[in-house]
């Protein structure tokens, strides 16, 4: 099992890139597919076409989100945990996703780099 950590800068608010992380409407603006998404504790949520599936733990407005990411078989929970910073009219978002197999690792890392942070940062500097 590992652990990635990242810090991402976004051309957007913390208000703004909550309600694209947290608004299924929005979410699907920037992913190009339906999402479920809900921010009740213990609520269920899918993205692109259920290749990510988990539960919403804990939200603290425009400042933090914490959701469980599920493996199949896997013992531990995988945890993923997005605070963001106010920066100079922008955010800097500070991401950390613990637990993940190490057969899923490589693809995982790319996939918040270019899939999931790098259309959010296209889609702010869209609008």
């Amino acid at each position: 099992m590992k652990d990635f950590k990242k810090y991402y800068h976004l051309p957007a608010t913390p208000e703004e890139v909550y309600i694209a992380l947290t608004n299924p409407l929005t979410i699907e603006l920037w992913t190009g597919e339906p999402a479920t998404m809900s921010i009740e504790p213990g609520s269920e949520f899918s993205m692109w076409e259920s290749s990510i599936v988990g539960k919403n733990l804990e939200f603290e407005e425009n400042k933090k989100i914490v959701q469980q990411w599920y493996f199949d078989g896997q013992p531990e929970a995988s945890i993923v945990t997005i605070k963001l910073h106010a920066d100079k009219g922008a955010t800097s978002v500070e991401l950390r996703h613990t637990n993940i197999p190490d057969a899923e690792y490589d693809g995982f890392a790319d996939g918040w780099d270019n899939s999931y942070f790098g259309s959010l940062v296209e889609f702010f500097n869209e609008n």
